[in-house]
């Protein structure tokens, strides 16, 4: 049987999940944007290192750079709130990142990423702990999770305590969906574990304002993210239209200025894609394995000598290794992260993408290689919307999410995907979308 905690109110219910008297250790408050999640996770740890003077926490996130700009924040402000002075109560250390109270209690701030390199978490290793808080947590993964939970044996001995972790996240598809949701929903949650449902409404100093702004949210969003609704369509926030992706691959050349467009392969990635365009359509694929740079840009030379291609009209992921064929070649390079045309979108990849899926819907693109089909289709699929930052601006899911979600990298779209580069300015392109 579950424990069952004697309140209503799903704030008291998260916390009385998290009290030494009950036998759960993983509790999951996990809803609507704007519910006091953050808070009430830094509430729960200033209180657990005040009360067990010398004990350990972590507090983690997905990037450890994200945790600081945000999570911290809240640290500070929730600290102040329960007056405590910073340099007297606590010190906070940024080069070590650890808060150490005076009472000898820490708080160690972790990135919890899952990076190539680091498949198994070796940093946590060695790591002992008494409880965690991880922040949007739908960020990380189960087995980071998992391996934080196993690392809670500190001082539990000596203050007669549980392994305890509290996770905060917005409704998200995936492991939280199937581990605590659908389990609490078909009552089949272990005893060890329990799911609160927050709202917007939960935190009582959000301004109004704040809730007229997620009621105005499309459809979508708004159950997410006001409703704190898990039951969504995954599939709503897709850029690409399976049926307009089919429809792409059709016998009918669009003539243009010849392009070539690569993604390049980074440390650690060993597919290099290589796409030629004849206008808006997309004559030629290559994919090499394991390429030098060296051997990357005699190709491109090639190819480009074969097609008549001209250096301007050639374009190259600059990010990491790229940045070499770039220089060798001379030839235009893509950044990721840099500045849009237009302020409505976070990136130029964000914009490229959304360009790509406006041309692609409106017929404005076609594909004659074939043998390549699915994986393209499968790719494209791949590319969702991504969760609007605080002004509002479009973007799409980053690279090492979608693999870390899907297993395999979207190499083909984001090649596609820089074609869109040449449709941005006037001067490059010949068809814009108005």
């Amino acid at each position: 049987m579950q424990y069952q905690p004697t309140y209503l109110d799903r704030q008291k219910e998260a916390l009385l999940y998290l009290a030494i008297d009950s036998p759960v250790e993983q509790v999951l408050y996990g809803g609507g944007a704007g519910g006091g999640k953050t808070k009430l996770g830094c509430m729960w740890q200033i209180q657990r290192r005040l009360k067990y003077a010398g004990t350990r926490s972590l507090i983690g996130r997905s990037k450890l750079d994200t945790l600081k700009k945000t999570t911290l924040n809240t640290f500070f402000e929730t600290a102040h709130e329960f007056g405590l002075v910073a340099d007297k109560h606590y010190n906070y250390n940024g080069q070590t990142n650890v808060i150490t109270f005076f009472n000898g209690s820490e708080i160690i701030l972790k990135d919890l990423f899952a990076y190539p390199s680091n498949p198994n978490f070796d940093s946590l290793g060695s790591l002992e702990i008494t409880d965690y808080f991880i922040d949007e947590v739908a960020e990380v993964t189960e087995k980071a999770v998992n391996i934080v939970h196993s690392r809670c044996r500190y001082k539990l001995n000596e203050f007669n305590l549980i392994p305890k972790g509290f996770l905060s996240c917005n409704p998200s598809k995936g492991w939280l969906y199937n581990e605590f949701y659908l389990k609490n929903k078909q009552q089949e949650l272990p005893v060890h574990r329990a799911f609160v449902r927050a709202l917007p409404t939960d935190n009582k100093y959000l301004p109004q304002a704040y809730i007229e702004s997620l009621r105005r949210l499309p459809d979508y969003d708004r159950k997410r993210l006001l409703e704190g609704n898990w039951e969504f369509d995954d599939d709503s926030d897709k850029l690409f239209a399976t049926d307009n992706l089919l429809r792409m691959f059709r016998n009918e050349l669009l003539e243009g200025n010849k392009y070539i467009t690569s993604d390049i392969a980074r440390f650690g990635k060993d597919r290099t894609i290589i796409c030629v365009w004849n206008g808006l359509t997309l004559i030629e694929i290559k994919v090499m394995h394991r390429a030098s740079v060296d051997e990357v840009v005699n190709e491109i030379r090639n190819i480009a000598k074969n097609n008549n291609v001209l250096l301007q009209n050639i374009v190259c992921d600059e990010d990491g290794v790229g940045g070499g064929v770039v220089d060798f070649l001379k030839c235009r390079g893509f950044v990721n992260g840099s500045k849009a045309k237009k302020p409505q979108y976070q990136n130029l990849k964000s914009e490229c993408y959304y360009l790509l899926a406006q041309f692609i819907e409106q017929n404005y693109l076609t594909c004659l290689v074939n043998s390549h089909k699915e994986q393209i289709v499968k790719e494209l699929e791949m590319i969702k919307r991504h969760r609007a930052d605080v002004d509002g601006k479009l973007q799409v899911t980053p690279k090492e999410q979608i693999k870390l979600r899907e297993g395999i990298s979207p190499d083909f779209a984001d090649a596609i995907m820089m074609r869109m580069f040449f449709e941005l300015n006037p001067s490059y392109g010949q068809y814009v979308v108005g």
